[in-house]
């Protein structure tokens, strides 16, 4: 099935079920309110969402209404954790690269990961506001899944039991602040604004063969100014599949549900099928060249990303944002 949320009804929105072409809809409110309310009480919420999805497709739904994108928050408007992995190493080795550094062998067996922003995620057709373009925008294709309750020391094959939803997302990052913030050896904060979540998440059965091993076996296509910026293959050169993440973020705590957990930017060994960052694209020149000829965003800069079924349809829909400048 899938699930999106209406900007109507608060913070958290109004949760709906949506028909798996994105043109129908219908409000799953006798239900859940939410979709973080679903996820509270997944067990019970599934099978009742389940079904009036089938009544959806069936044409049998009261109250059904065609979709407009423009009127979906994110899925999950606000989540209680999200964290972000780096589970391509292609792009970690190019990032060192770039800067003259091996690869430490630890990567290869211990993911890389960090707290993001969950207070608030932008819709999937909202505009990235900043203030600065000195502060290096650059988008981040991702894929990211949402689980129910994860305990703590879940193992990666009990953590697969817990992936409820997937999707896609971009995680906007200012570059150009990074640098100063890692130095300090105490992470992210300024560099990691709010991310972008895609119009709908889906329940994996909705991906087929395309997921398997909790890894998404499908390109995640990338648009820079109307131009393709990259498509590479989501399910190759993932050194760590979602289970083996969520293991590693349940190492010490439990996940509360709604925990959100992102991929990081993907990337395949291959370059010739282009890059999911600016970032990337820019290291891949440094090497080549010696010095970076791509810019980071600016304002007016569109960025489209949306991942396709291998009948060309539309997954999780399209996020489409351009950059503007931020006025109080």
């Amino acid at each position: 099935m899938k699930l999106a949320t209406l900007k109507k009804g608060g913070r958290d929105g109004t949760l709906i079920v949506v028909s798996r072409d994105l043109k129908q809809a219908v409000e799953a409110t006798g239900i859940a309110p939410t979709l973080q309310a679903a996820l509270d009480h997944w067990d019970a919420a599934a099978p009742r969402l389940s079904a009036l999805f089938d009544d959806l497709m069936d044409g049998k739904a009261e109250g059904s209404f065609a979709l407009k994108l423009e009127a979906l928050a994110a899925p999950l408007p606000r989540c209680y954790q999200f964290v972000d992995g780096s589970a391509y190493l292609p792009h970690v080795e190019r990032v060192r690269k770039a800067r003259g550094a091996e690869v430490p062998e630890s990567f290869f067996t211990d993911p890389l990961m960090y707290q993001a922003v969950s207070d608030g995620f932008m819709g999937p057709l909202d505009d990235i506001a900043m203030a600065s373009t000195e502060w290096g925008i650059d988008f981040e294709s991702e894929i990211g899944v949402i689980t129910d309750d994860v305990p703590m020391g879940a193992s990666p094959q009990e953590c697969a039991e817990h992936i409820q939803l997937v999707t896609i997302l971009n995680d906007v990052s200012l570059r150009n602040l990074i640098p100063g913030e890692l130095a300090k050896g105490f992470g992210f904060l300024q560099s990691k604004p709010r991310s972008t979540l895609a119009p709908v998440v889906v329940t994996p059965d909705e991906l087929g063969d395309a997921w398997q091993n909790e890894k998404l076996h499908l390109p995640l296509i990338t648009h820079l100014n109307g131009n393709l910026f990259g498509e590479p293959e989501a399910g190759e050169d993932m050194q760590f599949s979602f289970a083996e993440l969520l293991a590693h973020a349940a190492k010490s705590r439990p996940l509360a549900a709604g925990t959100l957990l992102g991929s990081g930017t993907i990337a395949n060994q291959d370059t010739g099928k282009g890059a999911s960052c600016l970032a990337e694209k820019r290291m891949l020149e440094i090497i080549a060249n010696g010095k970076p000829e791509t810019p980071f965003m600016k304002f007016g800069d569109e960025v489209r990303i949306e991942m396709k079924s291998r009948d060309g349809e539309s997954i999780f829909g399209p996020i489409e944002q351009k950059v503007v400048e931020y006025r109080r």
